[in-house]
């Protein structure tokens, strides 16, 4: 059984990796189509950027953040003063960390899907009229659904154990932004509280690997649907 503050900071990490998946997925189909079927000056530029957050440190992404969106950033500012948004050291804060996070788990398995489409199928829809719009919606975005759920999954999965960018964002507050990575780091500073950072990560390697194994299931079954 679950105590009171394991099943806060569990809906709390369920929360916001479900928000940060809805925050990036719009965007990373868009990137992941830019990238691939598109050329533009400085487009080695732009996708070095989107893959950024692979190679920096967590908490260095939490701390560009933190200067961009920060109550006195230059966008944070803009959006506390027009519309009463304050994103710093709150859970939609702690989930825009996290998209930022796995927003590339998310490009870069959108992009698989999108270089194994029949471009002849895009081709032959254009030859009969159909525009752009209808070609992906009717034709490329029902092809690359395996890349794209996969790639929501995963970046669900990835955002339950996100830490770094979180607590310099968002900070380590209770009930707010306290998932449960930041509750197995409050265990392991509290004395005799060993017990209950192994509970925490006996739940969050659980949750991990049963995002991972969903993450492949659906993967096939869509593919089966799909006749792939």
């Amino acid at each position: 059984m679950l105590t009171a503050a394991e099943l806060e900071a569990l809906s709390l990490s369920l929360s916001i990796a479900a928000r940060s998946v809805a925050f990036n997925l719009p965007f990373a189909v868009l990137v992941a189509w830019l990238l691939t079927r598109t050329r533009f000056a400085g487009r080695t530029l732009f996708d070095a950027f989107v893959h950024l957050p692979l190679v920096l440190p967590p908490v260095v992404v939490g701390y560009l953040l933190l200067v961009l969106f920060g109550i006195r950033g230059p966008l944070g500012g803009w959006l506390h003063e027009h519309f009463g948004i304050q994103l710093a050291f709150t859970s939609t804060g702690a989930a825009l960390a996290t998209a930022v996070m796995s927003f590339p788990l998310v490009v870069r398995s959108i992009r698989i899907s999108l270089d194994n489409v029949d471009r002849g199928l895009e081709d032959a829809a254009r030859t009969l009229g159909a525009g752009a719009g209808d070609r992906f919606f009717s034709i490329t975005l029902p092809l690359i659904a395996p890349g794209v759920l996969a790639g929501a999954v995963t970046a669900f999965a990835a955002g339950l154990g996100e830490f770094g960018a979180v607590i310099t964002f968002a900070s380590n507050i209770p009930g707010e932004t306290r998932t449960l990575p930041l509750a197995l780091y409050t265990a392991l500073q509290t004395p005799d509280g060993d017990s209950m950072a192994a509970r925490l990560a006996l739940i969050s390697f659980s949750l991990g690997l049963a995002g991972l194994l969903v993450s492949e299931f659906l993967a096939r079954r869509l593919r089966t649907v799909l006749g792939r």
